[in-house]
C-alpha cells in the first residue's frame, strides 16, 4: 500500500513514495520540480510509478497550485488530502497565536522533528531535550519545540536566493553570481554568498542560545531543505542535517486524526 507525500513550496514541489503510511515506512522514490513544470509531472516523473493508494501533502503556494497538482493526481484517480496546522496534533502543541495560520510546512517539519528528538530518547535513555529546527528554503525557518513537545514559536527570514537578490536590486552596479561561503572572502561573489550564510547562521546560533538559557539544557538541533548542505557548515553548533524531515512529519500526521 504505496503512499505519496508531497511538499508544494514557495519554488518547487517535492515528492516522495513511501511503502505505506506510517512512521519508519522504506521510502521507495521521489523527485522535485519547479513549480512552472508541475503539469508535466503525470507525464514525466510518474508515469512509471506504481499506483500509490493515499495521499498526503503540505502547501504553501496557494489554491492555484494546489489545483493544478490535483490535476496530475487524476492519473491514479487519488484523492488529494491536505494537511493544516491544528492546535496540537501528533504529540505536538502548537502555541503559535492563531494555530491555523501556522505554514503546514513548518507545522509538518516541526512534527518531524519532535519525533525525531523522541527516537533519540529511545535509543539513549536519557530525558527528551527541547529541538530547534531550521528549514532553508526559498524562505528560512527558525522554529523552538520545548522538551514537553510544545511548539513555541519561530523565526522567518529570508534565505539565500532573496537577499542575494535584494542585493542585486537595491544596489547600483552589483551583480550576483554563483559564489562559496568561505571565512575571509576576497570576491563579491564569495563575499555575497558568505554574507547570507553568516546571517542565517547568526539568526540559528541566537536562538539556540536563547533556548539553552530558557531551559538550561542545549537544545537539539535539526536543519533540513534544499539549502541546508550550504548552510551547515557555518553554523557552529552541533546538528543534524534531515534530509526529509516534512515528509517524516506528513507520515506522523497521515497516523493523527483527521487533518
Amino acid at each position: 500500500m504505496s503512499f505519496l507525500v508531497m511538499d508544494i513550496g514557495n519554488t518547487r514541489l517535492k515528492w516522495g513514495v513511501y511503502s505505506e503510511p506510517r512512521p519508519g515506512a522504506e521510502y521507495l522514490a521521489g523527485g522535485a520540480v519547479v513549480l512552472e513544470e508541475i503539469d508535466h509531472l503525470a507525464r514525466d516523473q510518474w508515469a512509471d510509478l506504481s499506483h500509490p493508494q493515499q495521499m498526503l501533502g503540505c502547501a504553501v503556494a496557494g489554491d492555484g497550485v494546489k489545483r493544478r497538482v490535483e490535476e496530475q493526481l487524476e492519473i491514479w484517480r487519488l484523492k488529494p488530502q491536505w494537511v493544516s496546522s491544528q492546535a496540537q496534533a501528533a504529540g505536538v502543541i502548537n502555541r503559535y497565536e492563531h494555530p491555523s495560520r501556522l505554514g503546514a510546512d513548518r507545522w509538518a517539519a516541526i512534527v518531524g522533528a519532535r519525533h525525531r528528538v523522541l527516537a533519540h530518547v529511545r535509543a539513549s535513555g536519557q530525558e527528551p531535550r527541547p529541538a530547534v529546527v531550521v528549514m532553508v528554503g526559498t524562505a528560512v525557518t527558525v522554529d523552538a519545540i520545548d522538551a514537553q513537545g510544545r511548539f513555541l514559536g519561530g523565526l522567518i527570514l529570508p534565505g539565500f536566493g532573496l537577499m542575494l537578490k535584494a542585493l542585486e536590486l537595491g544596489t547600483a552596479g552589483l551583480k550576483v553570481p554563483s559564489g562559496e561561503v568561505r571565512d575571509f572572502p576576497r570576491n563579491t561573489s564569495d563575499a555575497l554568498m558568505s554574507g547570507g550564510a553568516e546571517a542565517i547562521a547568526g539568526a540559528v546560533e541566537r536562538m539556540v542560545a536563547r533556548m539553552a538559557r530558557q531551559f538550561g539544557s542545549q537544545p537539539h538541533l535539526l536543519m533540513s531543505g534544499g539549502a541546508a548542505p550550504k548552510l551547515a557548515p557555518s553554523i557552529e553548533q552541533p546538528l543534524e542535517v534531515v534530509e526529509h524531515l516534512i515528509f517524516e512529519g506528513l507520515l506522523q500526521l497521515a497516523l493523527a486524526p483527521e487533518q
